[in-house]
């Protein structure tokens, strides 16, 4: 229930922040005073529902479609003392975090890879990879699992989804806005929409929605910070740690040859604006420093 209440109240803020823009810089009247003629309440409610609607849709299919996806293998009796093990640790960490407990999955692949997602801390999906448990210790895959637990207590579906909804609604507004400007002024189109409306709006949704992104990936690093501390409380700091020096060890960048290195990741200052995880040796870093 108090998602929900937070998904409303997010959705009403954008309404009354982007009203209160508009009003000190009389947008309105400036646009009026130029012959464009835009309802701009009817366009901000519209796309509050657009972009809320899509982000909450997707939410809710999260799990559906990670199990497809993935083809995530759902622990429902262990079959084997591997699932028990791994279905023991989600059930006692959850319980350790105050959650429901989540669905347990298996999907397969040789990289050692793990996630959480669902519609809120009580029904949601825990999966680990198969490569995860053949590259890592005990104490290393009960600290990623940790890690994933930590997601769910923290409502980071929930949170991620609210800021993408709030994304989507801004870059639709003001994608929109210009696009109105442009068919109205430059291409003197005084009736409906035309072709300048159409090509302008979507031309910045695409732009805007870059550049959204880097605020959408600060928030994910941000979280995975969290999640790291999570499961360092969860399942021991060393524990953590030493998951974070596995992954490290199996993701070490290799030297590319020829003119494939200009493509190679280099964790260069812009493109850390777009990484959804931190770098790993700033996480393990983060977690040394943590009392």
């Amino acid at each position: 229930m108090l998602r929900i209440l937070l998904f409303l109240a997010t959705n009403a803020a954008i309404l009354v922040v982007i009203s209160i823009i508009f009003s000190v810089f009389n947008i309105g009247g400036a646009l009026d005073a130029n012959g464009v003629d835009l309802n701009l309440g009817a366009l901000l409610m519209m796309s509050a529902v657009i972009g809320m609607t899509g982000s909450f849709i997707s939410l809710a299919m999260s799990k559906w479609s990670a199990k497809q996806a993935m083809g995530v293998h759902i622990i429902e009796r262990p079959q084997n003392q591997t699932e028990q093990w791994i279905y023991d640790i989600v059930a006692r960490q959850a319980k350790q975090a105050g959650i429901g407990m989540p669905e347990v999955g298996i999907f397969q692949t040789p990289d050692p890879n793990a996630f959480a997602t669902g519609m809120s801390r009580n029904n949601a999906l825990v999966a680990v990879s198969t490569g995860l448990m053949q590259n890592m210790n005990a104490d290393e895959v009960e600290a990623v699992i940790g890690h994933e637990i930590s997601h769910v207590a923290n409502g980071d579906m929930i949170t991620m989804s609210l800021m993408q909804g709030v994304v989507n609604t801004f870059v639709y507004f003001f994608a929109s806005v210009i696009g109105h400007v442009v068919d109205r002024v430059v291409f003197k189109n005084e009736e409906g929409h035309g072709m300048g409306y159409f090509v302008t709006q979507l031309i910045m949704q695409v732009i805007l929605s870059f550049l959204a992104t880097m605020l959408v990936m600060w928030f994910s690093r941000y979280r995975e910070y969290r999640a790291d501390a999570g499961g360092a409380n969860l399942a021991g700091r060393e524990k953590m740690v030493g998951a974070l020096r596995a992954l490290q060890r199996a993701h070490e960048p290799q030297e590319l040859p020829g003119q494939l290195a200009a493509f190679g990741i280099n964790g260069g200052r812009v493109q850390k604006l777009f990484m959804s995880h931190p770098p790993l040796e700033e996480r393990i870093a983060a977690l040394q420093n943590r009392r």
